[in-house]
């Protein structure tokens, strides 16, 4: 009561009631006087106006969510990324791309951008250059920043300067700069609409299945090839988070699946955002109104299943939407502030090879021959051989009800199981291609076992370390436990 009294506007009401009341009453003064009392006092108990805005800034429960999109469609031919052994750029549009952007706000204050894009990802001077925009147009600050991928491969090349792993003459890679440079305009306009929509909100969040990612590290005689493995692990699991107005209306669904979004292969030239862009454009048809957003999880040793062809997509698509439409029509839970964020550049460790062990890797499969010959040319000219590699790892933790693991890069899926042994198994949602993806981030038993997923760093030169991944659960633990997540003594190593 007292803190409603505070914040009542009482000069306002006083005058009211003496224009309104007091001017036209006919019982005696004494009645008068209880009569304003009756009313002081009740206007001290029920809270009204600006008394309910300060009650909701105390509620972990109330959020601010401010939604934007823009349609990020090449305009013109466009090397696509994602396949090297593509030789010519893009050939029409299947299905616009988007970015969009989901900006929250908790009863404190505290502000977190999350942008989704439908493109394959991009590396630290893209991202810097993004981050710099959102800076400068918003206020918000790197750490206050997730961009996540969908990592299709039927999306442009994103790239400042050279264009590294494709066969791409100077007059595509000045198309694929062109679109770069206006992406990142875009971006920083985007946030800055997000921003300026801020609205009142709840949010809520709930996990669903969907079946059709495949383990595709199939092992035959000669080692591990991309195939079929239906004994592989994989992570099925579907988590959505539901922004709803005070009223109980979607605003918004943001969603994930640890898939790779490759179910069109090198032979498609067209334009989409693959299952994953499908499955955003199924959901806000059948929810008009509704803002979708896809986040990829620890994907990079899982493929659709099947794929290939069009209509695959476009089933997986709608398989993926209906995962999410079950969660959204079943119960889900609350998630409160406040909102607290971490975010760290980690160097993460690299083999280290002889120039003997180089020159043996230099004649083997082409996903281990580039990069070992990259680093014999730095030995040739006397540089000597990175140790270590800077990785951004960020952490999003709500409340005590969630908490958001975004790790970059393309890491396999035995990551989600260190992560949720390390964490604890309940309120956690792990996602990957967040940031930057510069290579394949690999777990100490993958490297144990060959294969393409041991091709490393991509845009430098470079392979991880087994150590890698104790590295990274390690400082996921450190930030989480930060945060406040309670995080299990002991735990799977």
């Amino acid at each position: 009561m007292n803190r409603a009294l505070r914040v009542f506007p009482w000069r306002g009401i006083s005058r009211r009631l003496n224009e309104r009341f007091l001017s036209s009453i006919t019982f005696p003064p004494a009645r008068a006087a209880i009569y304003v009392g009756v009313v002081v006092l009740l206007a001290g108990v029920i809270p009204v106006g600006p008394a309910v805005a300060q009650q909701n800034q105390s509620d972990p429960a109330v959020w601010k969510v401010g939604l934007a999109r823009v349609d990020i469609t090449p305009t013109e031919p466009i090397w696509l990324a994602g396949y090297a052994a593509r030789n010519k750029p893009s050939e029409g549009v299947l299905a616009p791309l988007f970015a969009k952007a989901m900006l929250l706000e908790d009863f404190q204050g505290n502000r977190g951008l999350i942008i989704t894009l439908d493109i394959i990802g991009f590396r630290e001077n893209v991202a810097a250059e993004v981050a710099r925009r959102i800076e400068e147009k918003t206020g918000l600050k790197r750490e206050q920043v997730l961009i996540c991928f969908s990592h299709t491969h039927t999306g442009p090349i994103v790239s400042l300067g050279a264009v590294a792993g494709y066969s791409v003459d100077e007059p595509n890679r000045a198309v694929i700069e062109s679109y770069t440079r206006r992406l990142i305009e875009q971006l920083g306009d985007l946030a800055a609409s997000a921003a300026e929509s801020l609205r009142p909100a709840g949010l809520q969040w709930g996990v669903g299945v969907a079946p059709f990612v495949m383990n595709r590290r199939e092992f035959i005689e000669r080692g591990v090839r991309i195939g079929f493995n239906p004994r592989g692990y994989v992570d099925r699991s579907v988590p959505v988070l539901k922004a709803t107005s005070p009223e109980g209306e979607s605003l918004a669904v943001l969603f994930g699946y640890a898939c790779h979004n490759t179910t069109l292969t090198g032979q498609h030239y067209v334009i989409s955002g693959d299952y994953a862009g499908f499955a955003q454009a199924k959901l806000e048809e059948e929810l008009p109104g509704v803002q979708a957003m896809f986040v990829t999880g620890c994907a990079a040793d899982a493929n659709p299943h099947p794929r290939g062809e069009i209509e695959h997509a476009r089933q997986h698509g709608s398989t993926l939407a209906a995962a999410v439409r079950e969660v959204l029509g079943g119960p889900m839970q609350p998630v409160r502030g406040p909102l607290k964020l971490a975010y760290r550049r980690v160097d993460l460790p690299l083999q280290q090879f002889t120039e003997e062990q180089l020159r043996a890797m230099a004649k083997g499969p082409d996903y281990l021959a580039g990069n070992a010959r990259r680093m014999l040319e730095m030995l040739e000219k006397g540089e000597p051989l990175p140790k270590t590699f800077p990785a951004p790892i960020a952490v999003w933790q709500f409340g005590t009800d969630l908490t958001l693991v975004a790790l970059p890069a393309e890491v396999v899926s035995d990551y989600a199981l260190l992560l949720d042994s390390a964490l604890g198994h309940l309120k956690l949602w792990v996602a990957a291609y967040c940031n930057e993806v510069f290579g394949y981030i690999p777990s100490a038993k993958v490297l144990s076992e060959g294969g393409y997923e041991c091709r490393g760093v991509y845009v430098a030169p470079g392979f991880f370390a087994p150590e890698v991944e104790e590295v990274i659960v390690k400082e996921v633990r450190e930030m989480a436990a930060g945060l406040g997540r309670p995080v299990p003594e002991n735990w799977y190593r």
